[in-house]
């Protein structure tokens, strides 16, 4: 059962159903009939539409900022901006849609040589609860516009976000069943991949499901997209702002309570700045003080579940039984919700946790190192791959560690990881494979085609 409870309370909210199997099997059919028309519509039609359902997004910012809140704990504030920000990725590819999707003409000598990018089919979207509305926008507006349908699975603790979700595409004047909420149970997902119809999936979530999803899709030779989970180090060079890094860092790694796949989970200091480094960063990161996610002041909310505050708190007290300093935070509120305080840890061991893995929740994790090349030493040895930043004044210096050292897929310089439509996110190594949004999103689940006419 898909059930959501208030975080911040720890009360009930809603629930919803699974589909039995015989509702699931008329979704999947649904999908291939729908694709089997929507795949002819007019790319400008397309594009069109999803402009209206920006338009939707816009008109009701505050319910759906509420929703979100209410099933997930995000400060209002943030959940506003979120829902901002899917309606931009909506225009951005009714903007550009049409020439990312131009056929291009390669001279061969042959009378006509072209490639073309056609659609694929029914798309499987496995998506996550921490930001409820943007992860499945930034999947679903690109293959919409490229003419393929969805099959979204949505994570079970934000029922009433997949059913805002799906509303907002009829309110735009989508045909029906392009994009089909699916309500299952892990043991029917290979039903869905398996299905003729579905050719293929897109998941953000854990390297742990991420690899349970590749090889589902690689059983059934389709084509799959993983944004897995990070341990993105944000790099502090002795030439560093130290006063903007730390506010910088400070606002990375509190978003969302800590719980975002691209936070700076790893702030890893050059010995010369580390004490300055430290004491403007405490005192940014202890400015975020729990508080009730609906005002909007609040800047840290709660955790999405109670489950994930309490392995949080374990990784954090076995990182300091390992010989981890805990300068701030690090004690469980006595009150109901998923509550976890702003926590700085330091002098971390190699071995535990807050070392080895990723802390998702609000949990600085800082690193003191000689030099530069033992910082990037130490922000390259982790099995992620997802994002990474470095800070320093030469910006020829910093582009080029963050160009030609960091290993990662998104490297920022002087700014914390951030997507945006119009650039291609995605990792590599544990965090997974693919690009999602700018042109490269959009082709990723699209039949590159080659024509060739004698």
């Amino acid at each position: 059962m898909f059930r959501a409870v208030n975080p911040a309370t720890g009360k009930f909210v809603r629930s919803i159903a699974f589909d039995d199997d015989a509702t699931l099997s008329v979704k999947l059919e649904q999908a291939g009939k729908a694709f089997s028309i929507w795949s002819k519509v007019p790319i400008a039609e397309r594009c069109e539409l999803l402009r209206k359902a920006a338009v939707v997004l816009r008109e009701n910012v505050e319910e759906y900022a509420s929703l979100i809140t209410e099933e997930m704990g995000k400060p209002i504030i943030a959940s506003r901006y979120e829902v901002q920000k899917c309606a931009l990725v909506c225009e951005y590819y009714a903007d550009n849609a049409t020439t990312f999707l131009a056929s291009r003409e390669v001279d061969t000598g042959a009378t006509l040589s072209m490639v073309s990018y056609r659609p694929l089919g029914a798309l499987l979207g496995v998506m996550p609860w921490n930001f409820p509305f943007w992860q499945v926008f930034r999947f679903v507006a690109p293959n919409l516009a490229a003419g393929n349908t969805i099959l979204l699975k949505h994570a079970p603790n934000v029922p009433g976000c997949m059913v805002a979700i799906d509303d907002i595409f009829h309110q735009a004047g989508f045909p029906e069943d392009i994009m089909i909420p699916l309500y299952i149970d892990i043991p029917q997902m290979e039903t869905v991949v398996s299905h003729e119809n579905v050719q293929g999936v897109s998941l953000t979530g854990s390297t742990r499901a991420g690899k349970s999803i590749a090889a589902l899709a690689g059983k059934h030779l389709k084509k799959s997209v993983l944004e897995l989970g990070g341990s993105d180090p944000f790099v502090i060079l002795d030439d560093a702002d130290i006063k903007a890094a730390a506010f910088t860092c400070s606002f990375s790694r509190i978003k969302n309570a800590g719980q975002s796949c691209i936070g700076a989970k790893r702030i890893i200091v050059v010995e010369s700045v580390y004490d300055e480094f430290l004491e403007a960063f405490t005192a940014e990161f202890s400015k975020h003080e729990l508080g009730n996610p609906k005002e909007d002041a609040t800047t840290l909310g709660p955790m999405a579940r109670e489950d994930l505050r309490n392995q949080l708190h374990v990784q954090v007290l076995s990182s300091i039984q390992a010989g981890a300093t805990c300068i701030l935070g690090g004690k469980i509120p006595d009150n109901d919700g998923a509550w976890y305080p702003a926590t700085i840890l330091t002098d971390i061991p190699k071995n535990c946790p807050a070392a080895q893995e990723e802390l998702f929740g609000p949990v600085a994790c800082i690193f003191k190192v000689k030099d530069e090349a033992e910082a990037l030493a130490l922000a390259n040895n982790t099995p992620y791959g997802l994002g990474a930043a470095v800070f320093t004044k030469d910006l020829e210096r910093g582009r080029r560690i963050a160009e030609e050292e960091l290993r990662a897929g998104a490297c920022f310089v002087n700014e914390y990881v951030k997507s945006d439509p119009r650039l291609p996110f995605g990792g590599i190594k544990g965090s997974g494979y693919g690009r999602e949004l700018s042109s490269e999103g959009i082709i990723e689940f699209c039949n590159v085609k080659t024509v060739f006419v004698k």
